[in-house]
């Protein structure tokens, strides 16, 4: 269930779900509210915690406004894409064979059948981004596991519009956005870690917090540099 709370001109989207702990999140690209809250806490309470809060919404409002956004792709011969962080020139080989994607020392060549349409072309390069990150998530899963002392049961890659990832305590489920693959590898692995310390912590108190600094010291470093980088361009929804 989904209600509207008005703080001033801070319009919240109070969304009631069988949780335990109350999660706030500021949205991209312009900043949207939403708590996501237990269905017994009362909306007076979640006022108060939002007004609370107020300062740090203003301060993720403000650095969603100033960043960068990516052009628009049209999967067309030398436009930019990018792996793991290093910029690629798109080369668009046109073969009556399977679709498939190769990598060189400067290109991304995509293969894909005669007269394939931007739509296909996106989708197959879409597919190999997924691919590359079921390949690059399990060693760091397995990496971390023992060092954070928690099994994820399993991993899910999403497009997600509006976060880089999200878990499930209760089910021991990590997903991660798709878009990472297109970001340097210590962002990815931030992310990863995040989410399986979420597996210890489900909110991101003050617990939470000094987990990450006893496990990632420079984990505000890696999610600065994430921050900074342009996110994807396109018509977001919530």
């Amino acid at each position: 269930m989904s209600t509207r709370l008005q703080i001033g001109e801070l319009e919240v989207e109070v969304i009631r779900k069988d949780i335990k702990n109350v999660h706030l999140s500021v949205l991209p690209p312009v900043g949207k509210v939403r708590l996501s809250a237990p269905e017994h806490v009362k909306i007076d309470t979640l006022r108060v915690y939002v007004v609370s809060r107020l300062q740090w919404i203003r301060k993720q409002q403000e650095k969603l406004k100033g960043q960068d956004r990516e052009t628009p792709r049209d999967y067309v011969e030398r436009e930019s894409h990018y792996l793991w962080g290093k910029r690629y020139l798109l080369t668009i080989d046109e073969k009556d064979e399977p679709p498939k994607v190769e990598l060189t020392h400067r290109q991304m060549i995509l293969q894909v059948r005669p007269g394939a349409t931007q739509a296909k072309r996106e989708e197959v390069l879409a597919s190999w981004y997924r691919d590359r990150l079921r390949e690059a998530v399990p060693p760091l899963i397995a990496r971390w596991e023992p060092m954070l002392g928690v099994k994820v049961k399993r991993f899910f890659i999403q497009h997600m519009k509006t976060k880089w990832g999200g878990c499930s305590p209760e089910r021991g489920t990590v997903r991660l956005n798709s878009e990472l693959a297109k970001k340097p590898p210590e962002c990815l692995e931030y992310l990863v870690v995040h989410e399986m310390v979420h597996l210890l912590e489900p909110t991101h108190n003050d617990r939470f917090l000094g987990l990450m600094d006893r496990f990632m010291p420079n984990w505000r470093s890696r999610r600065a540099t994430l921050n900074s980088l342009p996110v994807r361009h396109e018509t977001w929804g919530y």
